[in-house]
């Protein structure tokens, strides 16, 4: 009977390969999504859930977080060390993700693909541009005007981003209190029972 050993574990003295270049694995915060969304799956499947809480979505290259506060409650606890639905938003933008979807929470990333983890490894994080005070402090005379030139061009773009940032949250505020307001017109139809 022989014993299934790791890839590189000691035996008698050396290892099982003489040598292996060093692999890169994916950051722990996208194989946990990742494990998240097929485990959730498995547990709709198995279970006959009604309500789907979070998933990929129908074409597999991204995800939706379709209760938000079902999974702040239920599903961020059990794979991260908080339950705050903000948080796990800024992660996924600090890995590149999008909102595919205006009207619900859809994220996508070309590398984020049901049925390919492989490709995790791919994903790296955001590199943020480097501050351009630093730089501006230790410009010579004659390059101020370019460093100036520079920081405000910088300025206007992160400012025109900005300005998309908040369109599309006043857009989804909107939606939140129209959807608000339709559900407290559903529950004013219903008597209170003392």
């Amino acid at each position: 009977m022989s014993m299934a050993r790791e890839p590189n574990q000691v035996i008698g003295g050396s290892t099982s390969h003489q040598s292996t270049p060093r692999t890169r694995s994916p950051a722990p915060f996208l194989c946990k999504t990742y494990d998240l969304l097929e485990e959730e799956e498995a547990f709709d499947h198995e279970s006959r859930r009604c309500k789907r809480i979070v998933s990929w979505n129908s074409e597999g290259n991204g995800f939706g977080v379709w209760c938000p506060e079902d999974f702040s409650q239920f599903i961020l606890p059990r794979y991260f060390k908080h339950n705050n639905f903000s948080s796990f938003i800024r992660q996924l933008n600090t890995y590149g993700f999008k909102k595919s979807a205006s009207d619900r929470w859809e994220f996508q990333h070309e590398k984020f693909q049901k049925g390919r983890r492989q490709l995790l490894v791919e994903i790296t994080r955001k590199k943020c541009e480097p501050s351009v005070f630093p730089a501006f402090l230790q410009a010579s005379t004659k390059d101020k005007a370019t460093a100036v030139d520079k920081t405000k061009h910088l300025l206007l773009r992160e400012n025109e981003t900005l300005k998309k940032e908040k369109s599309q949250l006043l857009t989804e505020i909107a939606h939140f209190k129209a959807l608000e307001t339709k559900l407290l017109e559903c529950l004013s139809q219903f008597p209170i029972h003392r």
